[in-house]
């Protein structure tokens, strides 16, 4: 019965990762198709709107709407720069459902199979015991290592 939950559950946290990932990857994408025709239909507008960007990050008006001109001089650089500094879409990195899905899987089996090993010689109290205490134990493992990590707790 715990493997078939590992397998379940595995199956599941993978499924749902693929799935949100798909649906995360096709947003962006329709956003970037919406400001490609933008940028094909209304170029000059397009360098207002980066030139109000970059003024709002502190450069000045004339530098902004030059650097914006330049920018929507070349169709896909002011796709990519456009997706980035208005949409905060970042086209390289849309990330790959397959993977995503892969890493959830073989993680979430990974976490399962800790409480599930002790059962595979043995069964009873004892083994509950020991299932239970390695659970705690590798909690405990990740919880450090994720403070390690990230300098937080």
């Amino acid at each position: 019965a715990g493997v078939a939950g590992l397998v379940a559950g595995a199956f599941s946290m993978a499924l749902g990762e693929w799935i949100s990932v798909t649906s995360s990857r096709e947003a962006a994408e329709a956003q970037l198709r919406v400001e490609r025709e933008e940028l094909a239909m209304a170029p000059d507008e397009e360098a207002e709107e980066l030139a109000l960007i970059y003024q709002a990050r502190g450069l000045p008006r004339e530098a902004a709407e030059q650097l914006a001109r330049q920018i929507v001089a070349e169709p896909e650089h002011a796709l990519s720069t456009l997706a980035r500094e208005e949409l905060g879409i970042v086209p390289e990195e849309l990330g790959s459902p397959w993977a995503a899905a892969l890493a959830s899987f073989f993680l979430f089996a990974i976490g399962a199979i800790i409480p599930v090993f002790p059962f595979f010689f043995g069964s009873g109290l004892a083994f509950v015991v020991v299932g239970a205490a390695a659970s705690g134990v590798g909690l405990f493992l990740l919880g450090a290592a994720i403070t390690l990590l990230t300098g937080r707790n």
